[in-house]
């Protein structure tokens, strides 16, 4: 899976109140948890981002809660793909189940500003600065994890197994 899109840039330790604040997590319609994704953060966010639009962050992203939520809220927003120096741990694993593609990179937060053009490739782990000509290396998704996210996460790449 290949991605070229403009970057939203957000900071260390975002953690999943930040991401779907709390007081809309009355309701698992993804369409209506993308209206308020990021929205504490940047409040237009979600009028703004465009289908494809990329998220950096720095150190932590997800940390927080183990809610779902989050990377539906990202995913239903429009955004391809999320690439931080590191992921919490829960997070990380719902991102793959809720088919989010997710990247971790220590060098792209650093090098990258927000609106630069970033294009990525997920089979190689490649990520190019477009706007900068720089490019990345970051740490490898092992294959199962890509099939996940080709999938659109956990429950459909068993539904299309003929599991259930």
């Amino acid at each position: 899976m290949k991605f070229r899109a403009k970057v939203w840039k957000f900071g260390a330790d975002i953690d999943t109140d930040k991401i779907i604040p709390a007081r809309y997590l009355n309701t698992s319609d993804p369409g209506e948890l993308a209206k308020h994704c990021m929205e504490d953060e940047d409040p237009s966010f979600s009028s703004k981002v465009q289908p494809g639009d990329i998220i950096i962050a720095d150190k932590n992203f997800g940390c927080g809660s183990s809610r779902e939520h989050a990377p539906i809220a990202i995913k239903a927003a429009g955004v391809s793909c999320v690439i931080a120096k590191s992921f919490a741990r829960i997070f990380y694993r719902n991102s793959f189940n809720m088919g989010l593609s997710i990247l971790e990179s220590d060098e792209v937060f650093a090098a990258t500003d927000q609106g630069d053009v970033l294009e990525v490739d997920m089979d190689s782990g490649t990520i190019v600065n477009v706007t900068k000509g720089k490019s990345f290396n970051a740490r490898p998704v092992p294959p199962f994890m890509q099939e996940l996210i080709k999938a659109g996460g956990l429950m459909e790449s068993i539904k299309k197994r003929g599991v259930i």
